[in-house]
């Protein structure tokens, strides 16, 4: 019997640009290969949080065809990033996960130096962008994430002061901190955080790096407002 772990790339997916499939079944391939000697089984849990366009059932039996021990999880609501991560996270049964997003954003590299933090022996990893990040950033979400990295260092004072990268990982213990976390959207980042520092959980940084040519979603201004508020509630939350 194998005494090396599992591994699940866990991907929320909302109405996801064109040639998505392609994208993951091409990085999935440059992960098992790399973590082959390292995990016993690397597996694929992709999460449509009730996409209206661009998530068929052909895109879909692309991937289940293309990439062994894949699988969907799908609703018909949109619920947000923070539900999607969660229902995902339900339905994985592996030792470790990394979650990222459907167009594999982040540098295959950078996915694995998350990955392999967590065979080392952190509980949670969180991926952190640095300068080079904002050259390559709208200039609208560079204020907002600019803004909420001082809020963090000012008056959280959690470790890390980049909670809103979209690059994670945690074993056992950290998932089941993340599937106590009740924010759906755009602070649920931050809130798992702050429960992983309040239960001491082993946390690590890993500086990482986005791929040449990635579109950036644009920003929700409605959201950021509603958002507010739960920052609020994590402020404050016991």
């Amino acid at each position: 019997m194998s005494t090396l772990p599992s591994i699940t790339i866990l991907l929320p997916c909302f109405n996801p640009p064109e040639g998505w499939e392609q994208q993951v079944v091409s990085s999935m391939d440059i992960l098992k290969k790399a973590l082959k000697e390292k995990a016993d089984e690397i597996h694929l849990v992709i999460v449509n949080d009730g996409s209206t366009k661009n998530c068929s059932a052909t895109q879909q039996n692309y991937v289940l065809t293309n990439i062994t021990n894949s699988q969907f999880v799908n609703y018909d609501e949109n619920r947000g990033k923070g539900y999607a991560l969660r229902e995902g996270v339900k339905k994985t049964q592996t030792e470790l996960i990394v979650y990222t997003d459907i167009d594999f954003p982040y540098q295959e590299e950078s996915v694995l130096q998350i990955a392999n933090s967590l065979l080392k022996g952190a509980d949670v990893v969180l991926g952190h962008r640095g300068k080079d990040y904002y050259n390559k950033t709208p200039w609208f979400r560079k204020v907002i994430s600019k803004t909420l990295r001082w809020v963090l260092k000012t008056f959280l004072r959690l470790p890390t002061d980049d909670s809103q990268c979209g690059l994670k990982g945690y074993n056992k213990e950290g998932a089941q901190v993340f599937l106590n976390t009740r924010i759906d959207r755009f602070l649920f980042d931050l809130e798992f955080i702050k429960l992983a520092a309040r239960k001491k959980l082993k946390i690590e940084k890993v500086s990482v790096n986005l791929k040449p040519n990635v579109v950036f979603s644009k920003v929700n201004t409605g959201v950021l407002l509603r958002e507010f508020g739960n920052f609020i509630k994590v402020l404050f939350r016991k």
